[in-house]
């Protein structure tokens, strides 16, 4: 027997919440996720993420006021189980209160992994769920790696679940997850590497202000090996792990208590068995029309990281994406993401920030423009806080005077990029921002000696 809903939505994080709440109003709702409701943001990501981020920059200030604010005899440290137990407050609420919310609005739960049986029939369960609207928002997982041991891996969301932070921890890959969760493992007093296959790390941000970071990072005690490919994993005595790495034509050994997945994720379409729905994907995601709907199959819609998508896999991009699928469901299509420029963030201590392009980006699409670029380690309001390491690179078109780029590495540049993307999505001149009265002292009024 076949149940009847309007709407099936796959997963329970940013994108899927919305889609469903707002569609509630007016259809019969169904959500599916195989995992927790919640999402992974809100229970293995972005906000236990930051919780734990926080107590690192709490830490990191203190250390660097020693002798200056703080007495050299002060002692700041992370008491890791009490942080995961804080932690817990922010996670362990988020499936009661979301599935409470699904209930009021009449959105049936079905937990369990789903799988396409037809263009518009879901299977969870050994249940038959019908609906003429599916939207697929099963987010992203761990990239396969391919390595001998890979089972013995940690992933990101058991790394935020561990009450005892291992002494020695090896992070596989320079992305966002290992260079913040390095950050925060460091400052609770563990001995960290990071092994990157690439020749620079953190693809995606400014290259200079990166390698600003890494020399930074290492000055930490952060060990940063890149050019440098994980082979095999395996137990060894103690329970302790070997990870042989590959390095200019030479193997190498590293030891550690916890070996970290960080080396990137792809969206989560196995299982979903998307070829009996025709539903056209590839490893980077379903392939949707403008609408966010699929371009083989017009009954299924898809929003999030498991979209083929230009757009950096980021929760308020998911969030875009839902508000448009919402519009195209109950008023048909015609509503397209309007993203503008969309901020990124890496939350180390110092944060890197960026909106925009690149030098080289700007050069190959042929802009004229101008470089602003400056050490801010010696501004008053950095060295106040015993901040060493800070620097910024701002792009400007010398035709325009609009904004091509901004990159920021301080304390708060995950703030103050928010008003760079602000200018320039509104199309504010350089020279309209530099005009602007900000507060003082303040990180932001430091925006009229950027440009």
């Amino acid at each position: 027997m076949t149940t009847q809903f309007d709407i099936l939505i796959l997963g329970s994080g940013p994108a899927a919440t919305r889609i469903a709440e707002q569609c509630a109003e007016q259809y019969q709702v169904a959500v599916i996720d195989s995992q927790e409701i919640g999402g992974t943001c809100a229970l293995h990501g972005c906000n236990p993420k930051k919780v734990l981020v926080h107590a690192a920059e709490l830490v990191d200030w203190t250390r660097r006021s020693k002798g200056q604010l703080i007495d050299n005899n002060s002692h700041a440290g992370i008491d890791w189980s009490q942080l995961i137990t804080f932690k817990k407050t922010f996670t362990n609420p988020v499936t009661l209160q979301k599935t409470k919310k699904f209930k009021k609005k009449n959105i049936s739960i079905f937990q369990g992994d789903a799988r396409f049986t037809g263009l518009k029939i879901i299977e969870v369960n050994g249940a038959e769920l019908e609906a003429e609207k599916i939207v697929i928002c099963t987010g992203a997982r761990p990239m396969p790696l391919g390595i001998s041991g890979e089972g013995l891996l940690t992933h990101s969301d058991q790394f935020l679940q561990t009450n005892r932070l291992p002494a020695k921890l090896i992070f596989i890959g320079g992305g966002y997850i290992s260079f913040e969760f390095a950050h925060v493992a460091q400052r609770a007093g563990a001995v960290v590497t990071i092994v990157d296959l690439n020749k620079r790390p953190l693809g995606g941000f400014e290259p200079s202000l990166v390698d600003r970071l890494v020399d930074y990072s290492r000055t930490l005690g952060i060990e940063i090996t890149l050019s440098s490919t994980a082979q095999s994993l395996f137990k060894i005595k103690d329970r302790q792990l070997q990870l042989t790495v590959m390095q200019k034509g030479m193997q190498k050994e590293y030891y550690a208590d916890m070996v970290v997945h960080g080396a990137g994720r792809v969206p989560a379409t196995d299982g979903l068995d998307l070829e009996r729905a025709a539903i056209e994907y590839d490893e980077k995601g379903i392939k949707v029309n403008q609408f966010m709907q699929s371009i083989s199959n017009s009954h299924v819609y898809a929003a999030g990281d498991v979209v083929d998508s230009d757009q950096p896999k980021l929760t308020p991009v998911a969030n875009q994406q839902g508000y448009t699928v919402v519009k195209n469901i109950i008023e048909g299509n015609h509503a397209t993401p309007d993203y503008g420029v969309v901020p990124r963030v890496l939350f180390t201590v110092p944060q890197l920030a960026s909106v925009g392009m690149d030098e080289a980006q700007a050069s190959e699409a042929g802009y004229d423009f101008n470089v602003q670029t400056d050490d801010m380690s010696s501004w008053s309001s950095l060295r106040k806080v015993g901040v060493t390491s800070a620097a910024y690179k701002i792009l400007v078109d010398r035709q325009t005077d609009q904004i091509l780029g901004a990159h920021l590495l301080a304390p708060d540049a995950a703030e103050t990029i928010n008003l760079f993307a602000l200018a320039m999505k509104f199309r504010l001149t350089a020279t309209d921002l530099k005009s602007v009265l900000f507060a003082f002292p303040t990180s932001a009024s430091g925006i009229r000696n950027m440009i």
